[in-house]
């Protein structure tokens, strides 16, 4: 294996010319709704209020641009450096330099590897980026830990609380409790899936002992979660009541994050001066739509494969053009199991050319069950995206071989990416992202190579902590008066 850092290689190629759209003047950084009929928001407004008032999800109006030889000057940056070129612009003016240094200085100050986010080389031209290596030992945390900071920073000099729910297959609720608890003007409810989420996951989320934490374990899938939060933002009396704002990957602020790696994994690869590809095991779309966003700002990036399990939806639809539910498989990659894939809607609004009504209307059919794409908007996303998906049996496999091949050890998410990566690796360097731990999942990890992880020495007495959890049943008015009950008790 080849660990590799942030340096530029490559023949003595030409800088490829910058995309041609003018990066925005830093004061004029607007955010729309993809459903077009909420109002416009600054950064700071669009983070702290998540879905918008019409259903949507907030987008930048446009997207600012780096050029190529700001993009080189990347290299041999730290990854706070990095991420603080990279996100400035969307940032407008809602935080001084200074100030938006230090937020992303506290966010990762707790990382356990130097680089942040390192590159493991598994084949020739074939990577692997290691995004496990923050507090809750999954990707989730390059964004929450942000997110948290921006929050604290923002409500502080506010003076305002908020009440923060989130819905998790698995990693999200743990990286935001990690991110939020112990803050005194948040209060964090995180719904997961009862019985639907690893041991280790579920540890994660239920033993931390703050009063402001709250973990609710709903009877249903992840995709009920995920309808009950949309819920209770829908519903304006109970959001406003309890100022609701959202920390899933429907607040823009997290997908932000995650465009950080992008560039500084391209750019240790030899980025502007060659392309790099992605393959990403995805379940709601908001890590790969962070790669789009990459490519929009002017990163070459040659494809963007969407890797699934068999809750293959995503995969279905690119091959089809129809966005058909089909009903959850539980499966040992479970934070993929998903049939809803949120961040898929801010896709969408770009393929129907920033068309709010064409998405809005998708969505009234999606209610439904099903909707089918035009033909040129599925022509847009095939520019940009490829897809595959991989059985339980394919990625139970996947992990045997990359750890008979290489010594390392994937998690079942991980697995994922790397079998359908395999089917498209080539001249052009392969990323796959590595999502999670292994020890997160011991039990599918131990069965696919005989093996079991060990967690990292400071997660090594989690299975010992005793648990704080709420069963709920999937009911709208009962959890909205548990939370409002709750927040009373604070």
């Amino acid at each position: 294996m080849v660990r590799t850092g942030n340096c530029l290689g490559g023949d003595d190629p030409v800088l490829p010319a910058p995309d041609a759209q003018n990066q925005k003047g830093l004061r004029d950084v607007k955010y729309i709704s993809t459903r077009g009929n909420a109002p416009e928001l600054s950064f700071e407004e669009a983070m702290l209020t998540g879905l918008a008032r019409d259903g949507g999800l907030y987008v930048p109006e446009s997207i600012p641009t780096l050029s190529a030889e700001e993009i080189a000057g990347l290299a041999g940056k730290s990854y706070e450096e990095a991420a603080f070129v990279v996100m400035r612009p969307f940032v407008g003016d809602a935080f001084t330099d200074e100030e938006f240094k230090g937020i992303i200085a506290r966010a990762y100050a707790n990382f356990r590897h130097d680089a942040r986010a390192p590159l493991v080389q598994l084949a020739p031209n074939h990577y692997l980026l290691e995004l496990f290596h923050g507090p809750t030992l999954a990707f989730k945390d390059f964004a929450m830990q942000l997110i948290g900071q921006l929050f604290q920073f923002s409500l502080a000099r506010r003076n305002e609380r908020v009440t923060i729910v989130g819905a998790t297959s698995g990693d999200t609720g743990s990286a935001a409790i990690e991110a939020f608890r112990g803050l005194d003007n948040v209060d964090v409810f995180i719904l997961f899936p009862h019985g639907r989420v690893s041991d280790i996951q579920r540890k994660q989320m239920t033993t931390p002992e703050d009063a402001n934490v709250h973990a609710l374990a709903l009877d249903g899938d992840f995709d009920d979660c995920q309808a009950k939060l949309k819920d209770m933002f829908n519903d304006f009396d109970f959001r406003d009541g309890v100022k609701l704002a959202g920390v899933n990957s429907i607040n823009w602020a997290r997908v932000l994050a995650q465009v950080v790696y992008y560039f500084t994994s391209a750019v240790s690869l030899g980025a502007p001066y060659r392309k790099v590809s992605f393959t990403v095991p995805t379940g709601n779309f908001g890590d790969i739509f962070a790669g789009y966003i990459a490519k929009k700002m002017g990163l070459p990036i040659d494809r963007l494969v969407i890797a699934t399990n068999q809750n293959d939806i995503l995969h279905r639809t690119m091959e089809t053009g129809a966005y058909t539910k089909e009903g959850v498989t539980p499966s040992i990659s479970p934070s993929m199991d998903i049939q809803v894939s949120s961040n898929f809607e801010r896709a969408l609004f770009d393929a129907y050319g920033r068309d709010g009504g064409a998405v809005a209307q998708l969505m009234e059919e999606l209610k439904d069950g099903s909707f089918a794409i035009s033909q040129g908007a599925m022509e847009t996303l095939r520019e940009h995206f490829d897809s595959g998906r991989a059985s339980e049996e394919e990625t139970n496999a996947t992990i045997a071989s990359a750890f008979t091949a290489t010594s390392e050890v994937l998690c079942p998410h991980s697995a994922v990416g790397v079998k359908v990566a395999n089917a498209y690796l080539g001249e052009v360097p392969m990323v796959t992202l590595a999502t999670a731990h292994p020890a997160k999942f011991p039990d599918a990890v131990e069965a696919a190579m005989g093996a079991r992880p060990a967690l990292p020495p400071h997660m090594a007495d989690m299975m010992d902590k005793d648990e704080r959890v709420t069963r709920v049943p999937n009911d709208l008015g009962a959890l909205e008066a548990l939370i409002k009950e709750r927040i009373a008790q604070r």
